[in-house]
């Protein structure tokens, strides 16, 4: 374990045609938190990805409307990326909430002390399957392997991702369907509606049919992971969980949670929506 407040920026190789993509990694304290957050998402540099001039929804990961640890996204996670993006000029910040049919996120924002955060600095927080927020039909442009079968009568995402940034705050933990959990499944929760459950049988390739559609949708997404703490077992809440006082962040969503899945003590390439989406 290297000693807190020491980085490395760990170049992941995305393709034998394409640049190397970048994961970078902090070891973080709780006296310079806002700071180490600060600090990787420079080492990834978030700002060659993200457009200060438009709307940058930061996708909130609410697992359960309780708190429990490594499970949600936190306080400090989320404070410590407002404080970055603001201080260089992003002034458009919207904080995005998803439900489930298990999961109430207007509890949740309440109960994971996310609101408060969200109201010390201004931010509008939208929970997305909640009126009056509106879900409008989409046609990827992209092959899906899956989601045009699962949902034959036609898809549909939040009238308001398009053409806005998106950011998200993931936590480093297990997962029951997919072994692990990170930037990618961040998705799951945003650009499905609560029928998302129906795709549970082909989560690997539904993961990588939403990258493509947020590649199409999304001019810059970026992930800023806290592994402060991070979970084991049958997650994203019956968890054992582990104090590990480490940050992720990168523009290559795919690179980022195999850098996460390393240190959790899988294979990367052993876990289908990883390779799936590393082969295409």
């Amino acid at each position: 374990m290297a000693k807190p407040n020491t980085e490395t920026s760990s170049p992941t190789k995305q393709s034998n045609t394409l640049s190397k993509s970048k994961v970078a990694a902090v070891y973080a304290t709780p006296s310079t938190v806002m700071a180490d957050i600060a600090r990787v998402m420079e080492l990834a540099d978030y700002n060659s990805y993200l457009n200060q001039q438009i709307d940058t929804l930061l996708k909130i990961n609410l697992s359960w409307q309780y708190y429990y640890p490594a499970c949600s996204t936190t306080p400090w996670q989320l404070e410590g990326v407002i404080n970055t993006l603001s201080a260089s000029g992003f002034n458009n910040l919207i904080a995005a909430h998803n439900g489930t049919v298990v999961v109430d996120s207007l509890e949740g924002e309440i109960r994971n002390k996310q609101k408060p955060v969200q109201e010390k600095y201004g931010l509008h927080s939208v929970h997305l399957d909640i009126p009056p927020n509106e879900w409008i039909p989409f046609e990827p442009k992209s092959d899906m392997l899956v989601l045009d079968k699962i949902f034959p009568e036609g898809l549909t995402i939040p009238e308001r991702f398009p053409g806005k940034n998106i950011g998200h705050l993931p936590t480093m933990k297990t997962h029951v369907f997919t072994t692990m959990t990170g930037a990618r499944k961040s998705a799951f929760g945003g650009l499905l509606n609560r029928k998302r459950h129906w795709t549970h049988s082909m989560i690997h390739e539904t993961l990588v049919d939403l990258l493509a559609i947020q590649k199409e949708i999304h001019p810059g997404i970026f992930a800023v992971m806290d592994g402060t703490f991070a979970g084991d077992g049958p997650g994203p809440r019956a968890m054992r969980w582990h104090q590990k006082n480490l940050f992720l962040a990168s523009a290559d969503q795919v690179a980022i949670d195999a850098v996460a899945a390393k240190p959790m003590g899988f294979d990367p390439m052993s876990i289908n929506f990883i390779r799936l989406a590393h082969d295409r």
